[in-house]
């Protein structure tokens, strides 16, 4: 099997929708030994396919990861795991133990069927930059996702974040028709993160339609995509729909909007 491509521009797989495929017939014994299909072995797949990090969201509703799952892909990946996880007490233990090398602190509702949008940082309560702060005082960095508001970016700069996640959910929903505004906006957050230190990632209904410009926004280091890729890898397979993903992503930079 050939090698994954090389791009400069990284990208984090998302398997909470295979959680949920099990979810669906293992709920509420994901533990059962004949549970499927394994987060684990999607893992070690997204891993040998290219993957440069593993996401998982564990929420508070537990709907699809589970607290087991985290410690069980902590230990059993090679490359590095994301987790992303509301701003509660109960999640951040979880976080403080497991050790991810990452974490992205999203909002989260619990009758959202996926995150709606960015997290509002510029009118929090101080528990966020507390939360930040204990993350990072144990050696995890920090990433807060956000919607590309120069509002959004300067108040995560200032709390102390790694990096900004880009909440790409508008672009997605118009691009490849349309989406020029919210185009804009990515490209003029992008600048402006990059311009305050902070590492520049990007996610949200990314595919292998909209990709393509939206590697026209510069300073972009990495991507978080995940329904995307479980849903064509239904087809295709789940190796065969990250390869053809990094394949396009390699050639990133695009020339800049």
């Amino acid at each position: 099997m050939s090698q994954p491509p090389v791009s400069p521009l990284k990208l984090g797989v998302n398997i909470d929708h295979v959680a949920t495929l099990r979810q669906a017939r293992y709920s509420p014994d994901p533990t059962a030994h004949n549970a499927e299909p394994s987060l684990l072995a999607a893992a070690h797949e997204a891993e040998a396919a290219g993957a440069d990090s593993i996401t998982i969201h564990l929420r508070l509703d537990r709907r699809h990861i589970q607290d087991a799952d985290v410690f069980e892909i902590r230990r059993g990946i090679h490359t590095k795991l994301n987790l992303e996880m509301g701003n509660t007490p109960e999640i951040l233990a979880i976080a403080l133990e497991a050790k991810p090398d990452f974490v992205c602190l999203v909002p989260e509702n619990r009758r959202e069927v996926t995150t709606e949008g960015g997290l509002n940082v510029a009118n929090a309560d101080t528990s966020l930059e507390r939360t930040v702060k204990t993350l990072r005082d144990a050696g995890i960095l920090v990433s807060l996702f956000v919607d590309p508001e120069p509002a959004q970016i300067l108040a995560s700069a200032k709390i102390g974040a790694d990096m900004v996640e880009l909440h790409t959910g508008s672009f997605a929903n118009a691009a490849p028709d349309g989406g020029d505004e919210e185009f804009r906006l990515l490209v003029e957050a992008a600048r402006l993160a990059h311009g305050e230190g902070l590492q520049v990632n990007a996610g949200h209904g990314i595919n292998l339609g909209n990709l393509v410009k939206l590697m026209r926004v510069p300073h972009l280091a990495e991507l978080n995509v995940g329904h995307h890729l479980v849903a064509r890898g239904v087809f295709v397979g789940l190796s065969r729909s990250i390869r053809d993903f990094k394949t396009l992503m390699a050639a990133y930079p695009l020339e800049p909007a």
